[in-house]
């Protein structure tokens, strides 16, 4: 994520390309190849399992894409199936963690928007229930901490660039075909001509409010929209609310020593995602 991160002289000057002047492609291709051996690896594995007479199938998505593979051999084969995990990994490994990161740090500099996710939580889970995700349907005000969070801290600042296939105008801008678009999703989100009090966390502004994050709305577009939405849309979705409300059913939080709300560092290091510049240190205090 690092060095796809980085300024590359070959996307600005195509001559350069084959030179690799500053040794983006070798490395990435080491990075990329370190990663597709460990996939591949996992991928044989489970096929000397599935070959055994006591093998139980666990329907997970590698078991699934396998049995796809066996069906459809000529058009869906085991490259395919790595590629499609290098995809998900890369790009929703540290998208999904930060913006973690980013909701619990601001539920803890915000202990009222805290106290009432927990208290939707105890009302609706029970004291001592895990959280499931069939349970996030009944938590909107968990729901709205998450677009809050969308809001706020775009994962991918920048979005991914995107290339006009044809000249185009849009809203009296001229943009001509093979133009590289980059899209601000980080200044969407804060823009106080369309968010009252932009820059606050206020979950309950979701509350009351139809928008939400999966490209219909192009208030918040956390994953782009149209025909090239993220693929990991599912998933972050998912796997965000699961996560984020079973971390704050399951313990009491405080801050290290020395550090309050108020003097929280909330400043962010940009990059191809959007980290923290000092990462959250918060100590879980067993129920």
């Amino acid at each position: 994520m690092e060095e796809a991160g980085k300024p590359n002289l070959s996307d600005y000057f195509p001559l350069l390309r084959k030179i690799d002047p500053q040794g983006i492609r070798r490395r990435m291709t080491l990075y990329f190849g370190k990663i597709l051996e460990l996939f591949d690896q996992m991928i044989k594995d489970r096929s000397r399992l599935r070959k055994e007479p006591d093998f139980i199938s666990s329907n997970d998505v590698l078991d699934t894409l396998l049995d796809i593979c066996e069906r459809n051999s000529e058009d869906f084969d085991r490259s395919h199936i790595e590629h499609l995990f290098l995809v998900l990994f890369v790009a929703g490994t540290d998208t999904t963690s930060s913006t973690l990161e980013w909701a619990m740090a601001e539920l803890l500099r915000n202990p009222e928007a805290l106290f009432r996710a927990r208290a939707e939580l105890e009302q609706t889970i029970g004291k001592g229930n895990r959280v499931q995700e069939s349970d996030v349907a009944r938590l909107p005000y968990l729901q709205a901490i998450i677009k809050e969070t969308f809001r706020l801290h775009a994962a991918v600042p920048l979005l991914l660039p995107r290339k006009a296939a044809e000249d185009v105008e849009v809203a009296g801008y001229k943009v001509p075909k093979d133009a590289q678009v980059m899209v601000n999703a980080w200044a969407i989100g804060r823009d106080p001509s369309i968010w009252e009090d932009s820059n606050s966390f206020v979950p309950e502004r979701f509350l009351r409010s139809e928008i939400d994050a999966r490209g219909q709305h192009f208030e918040l577009i956390p994953f782009g929209a149209g025909r090239r939405v993220c693929p990991g849309l599912p998933l972050a979705i998912h796997m965000l609310h699961l996560m984020l409300g079973s971390l704050i059913h399951s313990f009491d939080w405080k801050l290290e020593d020395g550090v309050t709300p108020e003097t929280m560092n909330m400043e962010d290091k940009f990059g191809l995602t959007l980290q923290k510049a000092q990462p959250l240190r918060a100590i879980p205090i067993p129920k």
